[in-house]
């Protein structure tokens, strides 16, 4: 294991050192701030009357893996069967198994930069090496096939929409690099976590391209419970016993009042008015920082906005310390997503109120001088 090459978070620390001003503005924190439907708090106040705090299966309730997998005919007429299905202490755990499934020691993983750090770190704790691959505006913040070629990689992990860019691949490219993936024999990971959190496109899942692919999703954003940590994977059919071996010896089973409260997290109408609000935040935040910072990619879907500060500072981690320190504004420097330029960004999350985000707003344009 090469756990001495995990990375830990700046957003951690920035998250703490905020905690010290009670007027702090908080765009980095990448969970909603929106409570989950009151059908699944009832849900679990039902399962703790009923004294259900035993272990579930390791696939976890037969039931919430039968409603996830109608959920998937539902949104995108796939047929999944319930026994692809398994519940995973958040996506964390799914990335686990689905790294152990596809994998070896030494084995190479493909991960675009900037991504979600948790990939290249799950990476080194378990001996696999990430090779990166570098996205920026000129390609849409998207990988291709061409990015593939002659990287040996034995996996391709991806995002879509994407954290921090926020940006949604085109379907097209998604079925090329899928189709590519199958015919190198190379493991194609989809986490597809924000789905739901669309708002100018849909988004497509891998599963639509292939049978052979692993699609990772959980509970944590669209449903809005971030610490009741669970979320599922999706496994190819010969990989199901694997799976379930993994599973029990990795975590035994998701958590069990998480699950019994997912049980009623399928609430259509709450779920619309999840996503219609967050439209609203970004549509106000995306609007009101492209009049201050430069912003290469529009945000399509989940709760983030990709910004260039440069202009104001060549070091992004100094800026976001400045705006913590001086006005109060915490927001995550993008050096936490890796080494592609990101040293000129932040990662700014809309996962709070307008009201909140326009005190933010209104305190960086003051500190930078802005008056118009």
């Amino acid at each position: 294991m090469r756990c001495s090459k995990m990375s830990s978070f700046i957003v951690m620390d920035i998250v703490r050192d905020a905690q010290k001003y009670k007027d702090a503005i908080h765009f980095e924190v990448g969970q909603p701030d929106l409570p989950p439907s009151l059908k699944v708090k009832k849900a679990m106040h039902k399962a703790i009357n009923e004294n259900k705090f035993s272990y579930t299966e390791s696939l976890g309730l037969l039931e919430l893996r039968e409603k996830i997998a109608k959920d998937y005919k539902r949104k995108y007429g796939l047929k999944i069967d319930t026994e692809q299905v398994f519940l995973t202490p958040g996506t964390s755990g799914a990335f686990l198994v689905a790294y152990s499934l596809t994998l070896k020691s030494s084995a190479k993983l493909g991960l675009s930069d900037p991504s979600y750090p948790c990939y290249k770190n799950f990476a080194h704790m378990m001996d696999i090496e990430p090779v990166f691959m570098s996205i920026d505006k000129k390609d849409s913040f998207e990988l291709h096939v061409d990015d593939l070629k002659g990287k040996n990689l034995d996996a391709l992990q991806i995002s879509s929409p994407s954290n921090p860019t926020g940006n949604i691949y085109k379907k097209e490219n998604l079925k090329e690099l899928i189709e590519y993936c199958d015919e190198q024999n190379i493991s194609f990971i989809s986490d597809e976590l924000y789905h739901g959190l669309t708002y100018d496109k849909e988004a497509s899942c891998a599963l639509e391209f292939s049978k052979n692919v692993y699609v990772i999703n959980g509970f944590s954003k669209y449903y809005c419970v971030p610490g009741n940590r669970l979320g599922w994977i999706i496994v190819p059919k010969n990989k199901l016993k694997e799976a379930e071996k993994l599973c029990q010896n990795l975590f035994i089973c998701a958590p069990t009042l998480s699950q019994y409260g997912a049980l009623e997290a399928f609430d259509g109408e709450y779920q619309k008015s999840v996503k219609d609000e967050f439209q609203k935040r970004r549509d106000f935040l995306y609007e009101e920082l492209s009049k201050i910072f430069e912003i290469d990619a529009a945000p399509e879907g989940a709760f983030y906005i990709w910004a260039n500060v440069s202009k104001y500072c060549d070091d992004s981690f100094i800026f976001a310390k400045e705006l913590l320190e001086n006005i109060h504004v915490a927001a995550t420097p993008g050096i936490d997503f890796g080494m592609n330029g990101t040293n000129k960004y932040i990662r700014f999350a809309y996962t709070r109120s307008i009201e909140h985000l326009k005190i933010g707003v209104e305190r960086i344009r003051d500190y930078l001088g802005i008056t118009s």
